[in-house]
């Protein structure tokens, strides 16, 4: 092969391996001239976070809604043709009243996410967002205090909800990946303790780690290289070579050590056969439906974490985080028919993966805790046919360790009359009460960041009263 062949093989093997797994952001993760030490914390009893992102802007107010008379009136009034009927709705018992002391009920099409509540092992966080500092309307309408930069922007409002702190966008280190950080120092793992079945994203981008990125089907493979061709002994020929400058000698390591781990991860795979009990259980749970039909993508997604993780023990993981992106969720259109659809797939799918990991097999329903964002909620106002983009919007938790059948925070006012309507910035905008902040230090308590630690990941953390909410043991 010839001088400008190799560099052309080269480059395309680059570019390849660089969309493939345990590749993102290399020119930042090369360590070459970064060199910080992160703080080493213990991890010896397993825990995952599994976050599920609802991209678009999930509509809470449709998700959860009203079901006593008075309540329900008032965001029938707010909704218009797109409120849900009372009698539609799957009643919730919360075992403490809802701080507005109404009664309320899950969408019509979330069964199974009606089951986990009522079984305690599901909690509805109200009313979050992302917030520089607690605001009230009329603190909001005068400017009196700080509020993040375009509210309604998916792009913006997605790397806030993502990152610990609201002020700048240019950091771009997620409260994932410096979680991540806290306990890279103390792995003995191979294997990123980030994982990505959802490509790359803010959350899981840390200073001195970087997620390692897969798909539903497994590792992505490099066709020209990873099985036996001309091109492949070619390939090893290349990386056989001696290379003198420095950036040539830390590509051949990092491509050597991906596919290597690559190649670790497959076999743990292969030991958890998808098609065997209890992963098989995605493949039913859609097809159980009253109108069946194929598994979407949420539910091919969970089904591989869940493999991951049965494989835990022999990829040596002791702490995981898990990233998986639901899309769809910009209702602006035909809401009523596709949200109630994207519902269905998310609570079967939250379902059906907490049971596979409680079952005998895997036992690990209080290891893991799964729970949901959005960058945004949506407008309390209906647009004829959908819904615009807003602020606050509800969240789901799910797994053993939740102190479930609580709905935590204070619920917003659905008044319809954005100028009687306390909580409406006067667009139809709801304005959190509770803080991303608030939300995720919550998830990193129960990961295992103490108390001092946690300032770490969230600096302005102290601007809000109530830095635990309570969702977890």
């Amino acid at each position: 092969m010839t001088r400008s062949g190799r560099r052309d093989f080269l480059r395309t093997a680059l570019c390849a391996t660089a969309s493939s797994a345990a590749f993102g952001s290399m020119l930042g993760k090369l360590s070459l001239a970064h060199a910080a030490t992160p703080k080493a914390l213990a991890g010896t009893d397993y825990r995952a976070l599994v976050f599920v992102y609802l991209s678009g802007g999930n509509d809470a107010f449709n998700m959860l809604v009203p079901r006593d008379a008075a309540h329900h009136a008032t965001y029938a009034a707010a909704r218009g043709p797109l409120a849900l009927a009372r009698d539609s709705l799957l009643p919730i018992n919360p075992l403490v009243a809802p701080s507005d002391g109404a009664s309320y009920g899950l969408h019509p099409r979330m069964a199974g996410l009606q089951q986990l509540f009522e079984a305690g092992r599901a909690a509805i966080v109200s009313n979050v967002g992302p917030l520089l500092y607690p605001i009230t309307k009329a603190q909001y309408q005068t400017e009196t205090v700080p509020a993040p930069m375009q509210i309604a922007s998916h792009s913006d409002q997605e790397v806030l909800w993502q990152m610990p702190q609201g002020e700048s966008l240019g950091a771009r280190l997620g409260w994932g990946g410096k979680l991540a950080d806290l306990y890279a120092a103390g792995s003995t793992s191979n294997l990123p303790m980030s994982v990505s079945l959802g490509g790359e994203n803010v959350f899981q981008a840390g200073a001195d780690t970087a997620p390692y990125y897969m798909g539903a089907y497994g590792v992505d493979a490099i066709s020209p290289i990873d099985y036996p061709n001309p091109r492949r002994a070619a390939f090893e020929a290349i990386l056989a070579q001696s290379y003198a400058h420095p950036f040539e000698r830390a590509y051949v390591q990092k491509l050597q050590r991906s596919r290597a781990l690559a190649a670790q991860v497959a076999l743990a795979l292969e030991a958890q056969p998808e098609n065997a009990a209890p992963f098989n259980a995605f493949d039913t749970a859609w097809q159980a439906l009253p109108t069946p039909r194929e598994m979407p993508g949420i539910g091919r997604d969970l089904k591989m974490i869940a493999r991951m993780i049965a494989a835990r023990t022999t990829l040596n993981a002791q702490r995981q985080i898990f990233y998986v992106s639901m899309g769809g969720f910009d209702t602006h259109a035909t809401q009523l028919a596709d949200h109630a659809e994207l519902l269905e797939d998310l609570s079967v799918a939250l379902k059906t993966f907490h049971d596979v990991l409680a079952s005998p097999q895997l036992a690990v329903g209080s290891r893991v805790t799964t729970f949901t964002g959005s960058e945004f909620g949506r407008s309390l106002f209906n647009n004829g046919d959908g819904t615009d983009h807003a602020w606050g919007g509800h969240q789901l938790v799910v797994g053993g360790a939740v102190n479930g059948r609580r709905i935590y925070g204070t619920m917003p006012s659905l008044v319809g009359d954005s100028d009687l309507n306390p909580d409406d910035t006067g667009y139809g905008h709801i304005i959190p009460t509770l803080a991303v902040e608030q939300y995720a230090a919550t998830l990193a308590k129960w990961y295992g960041v103490s108390d001092t630690d946690r300032a770490l990941i969230f600096p302005n953390l102290g601007r809000f009263s109530t830095p635990n909410l309570g969702f977890l043991a």
